[in-house]
């Protein structure tokens, strides 16, 4: 600040010396641009009084509201910055979960299509066995009948052979060995 002083005093120095030289000569009068010494010293004094005054009272709280103006916007850029490297990351984190969540999704899509395949798969093979036991049970249903059918037709064959014969003998058979022999006949034709 001082260095600005003397800067100042030397400027009007250099202006007010070419000045005061010419008020010892007869200068000529009336030209605008003619000096005056008497009104450059005090323009110079007026000046310095001036510079002097705002430099102690002014000059100060200027510089410290020009510095604080200064000191809050590089506080402001630097919250700024701050600012947009905190939404940055949390943008990045926001990208993250977005992409995790779409990972579990298909995850989990996945997972429910894999359970649907093995139920689906569980389901056919109980069905299938369920109708190979269904099968197996009606063939051994119609194989009984069957032979329940073959035992009452050999039945009813006897009861008629044995019939037909004492017809023609005329005579009353004993049933009981007449039928083992009749049983024995037909079992001898039946593998043959």
């Amino acid at each position: 600040m001082r260095s600005s002083v003397i800067r100042a005093l030397a400027l009007l120095a250099t202006v007010a010396l070419p000045a005061f030289a010419s008020e010892g000569g007869e200068a000529p009068k009336g030209g605008l641009l003619s000096p005056a010494g008497g009104l450059m010293f005090w323009t110079v004094l007026v000046f310095a009084i001036l510079y002097f005054v705002l430099s102690k009272f002014a000059f100060k709280p200027i510089l410290a509201a020009v510095e604080g103006r200064e000191q809050e916007l590089r506080e402001t850029m630097e919250q700024a910055k701050a600012d947009r490297e905190q939404a940055s990351q949390l943008l990045a984190e926001q990208k993250q979960q977005l992409d995790a969540a779409r990972a579990d999704a298909q995850k989990i899509i996945a997972d429910g299509r894999a359970t649907a395949d093995k139920m689906r798969a569980d389901l056919l093979a109980q069905t299938h066995a369920q109708q190979a036991d269904l099968l197996e049970r009606a063939k051994r249903d119609i194989e009984a009948e069957k032979q329940g059918a073959i035992a009452a037709l050999r039945r009813e064959a006897v009861d008629l052979a044995i019939a037909g014969a004492s017809k023609v003998i005329e005579r009353n058979l004993d049933d009981a060995s007449n039928r083992a022999l009749v049983d024995k006949y037909l079992s001898s034709i039946g593998t043959r």
